[in-house]
């Protein structure tokens, strides 16, 4: 059955702010506001940031570069997004992303249908200030607990 959604519009400062895997995820939308639909998520992510390798296994994902700089895989091609770049990553496709620079990188996170905000917000933890948290461990397993429930599975450490 298809979830309805309504018209909304959040203002900046409303969206949701989760401290997840060493960044800064805001999310003004939601699976529960875009009736199933999409997510989206807001990163800034801080100069050697990478992710895990991992697989989605329900939704697509794609990014687009507001700053900065990153690199990845998908499957077994390589990439590089620069600002106002648009990266497309399709379910099922192992894949993983770093910071490309020194300096911070600011994307938005789209996923199609929704599913993956649910996951930061699982799997990370409310950020006491909109700002990059300081450094400190990833709570690995409270991160693969969240994946396995939303259709996502981490594969192993970042790839170098």
């Amino acid at each position: 059955m298809t979830q309805v959604s309504e018209h909304y519009v959040l203002d900046a400062h409303e969206s949701q702010a989760i401290w997840f895997a060493g960044c800064l995820a805001t999310i003004p939308a939601r699976g529960e506001q875009t009736g199933g639909r999409l997510a989206m998520v807001e990163f800034t992510h801080p100069a050697g940031f990478a992710t895990p390798h991992h697989r989605h296994d329900d939704h697509d994902e794609a990014f687009y570069v507001l700053e900065g700089a990153m690199r990845g895989y998908c499957g077994e091609q390589t990439w590089r997004a620069t600002k106002g770049s648009f990266v497309w990553l399709p379910r099922g496709v192992p894949h993983g992303y770093a910071v490309d620079s020194d300096e911070t990188l600011r994307t938005l996170a789209i996923t199609v249908p929704a599913g993956f905000a649910r996951f930061v917000i699982e799997a990370g933890e409310p950020a006491a200030a909109r700002q990059v948290p300081d450094p400190g461990p990833v709570d690995v397993e409270k991160m693969v607990a969240a994946g396995a429930r939303q259709g996502i599975v981490i594969l192993g450490p970042p790839r170098a």
